[in-house]
């Protein structure tokens, strides 16, 4: 994962929804997104959830449920976003953050699907 590219938008705030488990985020370029905890987990930029390759992603599963517990910004660039089931190793740049928001419906979908054909669950 790479930092900011030219004319990468900024966030300009960010907040935590801690009963809705969702992460609010509003970029400088008039974007803004209301990701869930459960799909800032499954998408991970992590060498743990992502692997070091294409074909080697591990598919989280049992997610529903985890939530936030703690944010750091790393650098000017992105921010590091702790979990409640110990993940902690995904550092997720602006840009990433930006694309997870822009194509949320599409990942959300593919992540369901690949759910669906591993025969696995989001969890309780």
């Amino acid at each position: 994962m790479s930092g900011l590219k030219p004319n990468s938008p900024m966030p300009t705030e960010i907040k935590l929804h801690a009963i809705s488990k969702r992460l609010e985020i509003a970029f400088d370029d008039g974007a803004s997104f209301t990701l869930p905890c459960e799909y800032l987990r499954v998408y991970s930029p992590s060498a743990e959830v992502r692997g070091h390759g294409v074909g080697q992603e591990t598919l989280q599963t049992g997610k529903r449920q985890v939530v936030i517990t703690a944010m750091e910004p790393v650098g000017h660039y992105a921010l590091k976003i702790v979990f409640d089931d110990g993940h902690d190793s995904g550092l997720y740049s602006w840009d990433y953050l930006y694309q997870l928001g822009k194509h949320y419906e599409i990942n959300w979908q593919d992540y369901l699907d690949r759910l669906a054909a591993a025969g696995a669950g989001r969890g309780e």
